[in-house]
């Protein structure tokens, strides 16, 4: 049994990119983090794309192999407009958790909707790199 951890767009420069917003921890310092708080519970598959169909091809991948217990997805700036990857993740089994490092809804008005938020089985945000460790607290329970 694993869970994947999927970050979109921009997200392999957390760390470098808007500090202020995202936090100083990178990507690889979150990965790292959750492999160690999740070590003998569960195995974790981490990958990260700028790309919307690398993306979708991810969820297609796992939600569909009896192996995955749950996605949990960081979809950027695709989680505001992305129906592409909406329609992905209701075609697949495995559940998603959506995760932002940030609260959307106090940001920009454009970030406050989430078209990808009807189709996961929860969303998490605003916790920085602990909202990935709930998401997947969540998945296990």
């Amino acid at each position: 049994m694993y869970i994947l951890v999927l970050n979109g767009p921009n997200l392999n420069l957390t760390g470098i990119r808007e500090p202020e917003i995202y936090g100083s921890t990178t990507l690889e310092d979150i990965n790292s983090a959750l492999e160690a708080a999740f070590e003998g519970r569960v195995a974790l598959k981490f990958d990260q794309s700028n790309c919307e169909g690398t993306l979708i091809d991810r969820i297609h991948e796992a939600g569909l192999d009896s192996d995955c217990a749950g996605i949990v997805l960081n979809a950027g700036a695709y989680t505001h407009y992305s129906y592409a990857i909406a329609d992905a993740i209701a075609s697949v089994k495995a559940p998603v958790v959506e995760v932002h490092l940030s609260n959307p809804s106090a940001r920009e008005e454009f970030r406050h909707r989430s078209v990808i938020a009807p189709v996961c089985r929860g969303s998490i945000s605003g916790f920085g790199a602990n909202s990935y460790r709930l998401a997947i607290e969540a998945l296990l329970l």
